[in-house]
């Protein structure tokens, strides 16, 4: 396209050209769903290089996914000449490669690691074999995940903890945490969490690299800003500066993910905190049809914290939004796979969204058992493997000798003789010396009985480290020689060696593509989270509502839409969990590009037994025209979901209870309403017996 900027323009409608027009200070790009908000980031960094002369190495925009980075980096190549220059990363690469930079001005070790989940668990059970404790390490990291993602000290979350977390008192919880960062820094790693937080506390302490980061980000765009946790928002703050010339796109309908401490009070507050910001509506949706998004208009309208917008339809009429009632779990899934079959392949333009994890296994097997090809999206990821994992432990341990997780992985992997009796020897030496692991390891050499293993062991080492500024995938291919590890996994998987060599292969592939075997790790490490999945190939994919938000389908099935399932009832004692159920529920609905079936069950097991359920408030709230009840069976109609209201309240009403005093109706279905007090939390009442007075 050049550098035309008309040409930038003209495919744009109204309210993108506004956006993308927009120069200096800050904006607010309200992007409902399927509104072409990453067209508008794009065009707007290529039109600030091709018509305002804002260089490309000025402009930083930070996405949520590698997967969308890629993408808004290979438009812009394609749009205008240089901007694919552009500084394009997510949050934790960008703060990463901060880091690389200028790591050591905060205590950084060159050449640190960066632990997935795995290594972050190993480590935590270490620590807690170390201590004498008896404790599973789950929820000790998802405390860790909490407090690094709010940008606390975990040991500040503390307080809001029952006496006994984990099986341990707050005291040994304390000594845990303490001891857990203490064995990231003796071994140069850093968790996930701390990658944001340490490149958090290196801005705001050093005003010279602070200075420097600004000027390779002049111009800030943040996608998905509704997805943004308290140490993104103030990263961001920081880096937008005075000058505050930061774009903020995003949709609070679509805020889903506070259990990763996304705050939605971030976008709704923009305008707050930039008074002066421009504010710019995404209304036209390219994705869904008419009918499918009169639906999603009149559910989210129901939530108060939001800003305001309706999407409008650029694809007209449809099919009808279509409503099945099953008998029970199973029968839902039948149906599920009867109306795949009858509308046939290809299959890969079906999904099935569900609320959780746990309703995926009938769904798998009725399709299955139709010959109707699945993909369980948000299974094992590729990176966290075991033969990945070993070869990358490898590979880390190579350029960082102190990873002790890595040490202890690959000692006896492939088996050499190492076992569990002499690895406590080599530890025993490192306590006792006070010498990281590896050392030890030297010293254990000459001390043993049977040094020869450990030997060899220090031998490979020795080359793979000469190796570990060769390119990767040299350094990977001399590996798999020198250890023989393809015959180690045709003789310790005997059943799927195959499948195994193939995820070795495709590795080396991607080490191809890496500058080296240090810059390799780091895209490993921000890619190890199943971050995004993938548009399923060949099969109907079957997902959570989570892992559905930034993908679209033909034909969508959402099931389950259920009292307890949808909203979920771990969701239902506040309005701001009821109002992100309700978002839920919309992100599903707009994945859907041309045909969307709801399904909910008349009984469903609920913990062991099998429990009458009733349908999701969010069908019972929205007007019955808006859905068509379908009958594929000819069956006796279901009842109809909307009975007239006592009181004829509609949402939105201030209220007085005699016991609970004033409040809000947040919903009302049947002849029940669901009110939120003041002080007290969200109540569901019966209208025949509670004496709710209007104000």
């Amino acid at each position: 396209m050049g550098r035309d900027p008309e040409a930038l323009l003209s495919s744009l409608n109204e309210a993108q050209r506004q956006a993308v027009l927009h120069f200096e200070g800050p904006a607010l790009v309200v992007a409902g769903a399927g509104s072409g908000k990453t067209r508008t980031v794009v065009h707007r960094v290529a039109y600030l290089v091709a018509s305002r002369g804002v260089f490309p190495s000025e402009i930083l925009a930070v996405t949520f996914t590698n997967k969308a980075a890629q993408e808004m980096r290979e438009r812009l190549k394609a749009l205008v000449k240089g901007a694919g220059e552009a500084w394009v990363s997510t949050f934790h690469a960008a703060a990463l490669r901060i880091l690389r930079v200028y790591g050591e001005r905060v205590g950084l070790k060159p050449g640190f690691v960066v632990y997935d989940e795995d290594d972050q668990t190993a480590l935590l059970k270490e620590v807690l074999k170390e201590l004498g404790l008896s404790a599973k390490p789950g929820p000790i990291k998802s405390l860790l995940d909490r407090a690094k993602n709010q940008g606390v000290a975990p040991e500040s979350l503390l307080a809001e903890l029952p006496d006994f977390y984990a099986g341990l008192s707050r005291g040994r919880l304390q000594d845990v945490l303490y001891r857990y960062q203490e064995a990231l820094e003796a071994q140069g790693a850093l968790d996930f969490g701390d990658i944001l937080l340490r490149a958090l506390r290196l801005l705001e302490e050093d005003l010279e690299v602070l200075r420097r980061v600004r000027k390779r980000a002049r111009f800030i765009h943040v996608d998905e800003y509704q997805d943004t946790n308290p140490v993104q928002y103030r990263l961001t703050r920081l880096l937008a500066g005075e000058e505050a010339n930061l774009m903020a796109v995003g949709d609070p309908d679509q805020g889903i993910y506070s259990f990763r401490a996304a705050d939605i009070r971030n976008i709704l507050d923009f305008t707050r905190d930039y008074p002066e910001a421009k504010v710019y509506r995404l209304e036209e949706n390219y994705r869904s049809t008419e009918a499918i998004l009169r639906l999603a208009n009149a559910v989210i309208a129901r939530n108060a914290l939001r800003l305001e917008k309706s999407l409008r339809p650029v694809k007209r009429g449809g099919e009808p939004v279509r409503l099945y009632r099953a008998e029970d779990a199973r029968e839902e899934a039948r149906f599920v796979a009867e109306e795949v079959l009858r509308l046939g392949p290809p299959f890969d333009r079906v999904a099935v969204l569900y609320r959780t994890n746990a309703q995926s296994r009938l769904l798998e097997q009725a399709l299955a058992g139709r010959g109707i090809p699945v993909r369980v999206v948000g299974g094992v990821g590729f990176f966290e493997r075991a033969e990945v994992k070993d070869l990358l432990a490898y590979a880390r341990l190579s350029l960082n000798p102190l990873d002790a997780v890595s040490l202890k992985r690959v000692l006896n992997t492939p088996p050499r003789g190492i076992g569990p009796a002499t690895l406590e020897k080599i530890q025993s030496i490192a306590q006792e010396r006070g010498l990281p692991l590896f050392e030890a390891l030297k010293v254990a050499s000459s001390l043993l009985p049977r040094p020869e293993p450990v030997r060899h062991f220090l031998a490979l080492m020795e080359e793979l480290r000469d190796l570990a500024f060769a390119p990767a995938e040299d350094f990977f291919r001399h590996l798999l020689s020198a250890t023989d590890y393809p015959a180690y996994l045709k003789e310790a998987y005997p059943e799927d060696a195959e499948d195994r060599l193939e995820n070795v292969e495709e590795l080396l592939r991607a080490a191809r593509e890496a500058e080296g075997l240090a810059d390799f790790l780091d895209k490993v490490a921000l890619t190890a989270r199943a971050e995004e999945p993938a548009q399923a190939q060949g099969g109907v994919a079957l997902m959570t509502l989570h892992n559905a938000k930034g993908l679209e389908f033909p034909v969508v099935f959402l099931v389950g839409v259920e009292e307890g399932l949808l909203p979920h009832r771990s969701s239902l004692s506040t309005q701001e969990g009821l109002e992100e159920e309700r978002r839920l529920f919309y992100v599903g609905v707009t994945r859907a590009q041309e045909r969307l079936y709801l399904s909910y069950a008349r009984e469903r097991e609920v913990y062991g037994r099998l429990e009458p359920v009733r349908p999701s408030r969010f069908l019972e709230e929205v007007d019955a025209g808006l859905y068509e009840v379908y009958d594929p069976y000819g069956r006796r109609p279901a009842p109809p979901l909307h009975r007239p209201l006592p009181g004829a309240f509609k949402g939105g009403e201030r209220v007085v209870h005699p016991r609970f005093g004033p409040g809000t109706v947040v919903a009302a279905a049947g002849d029940e309403v669901t009110v939120h007090f003041e002080g007290v939390g969200l109540k569901r009442l019966s209208l025949r017996y509670a004496d709710l007075r209007p104000v």
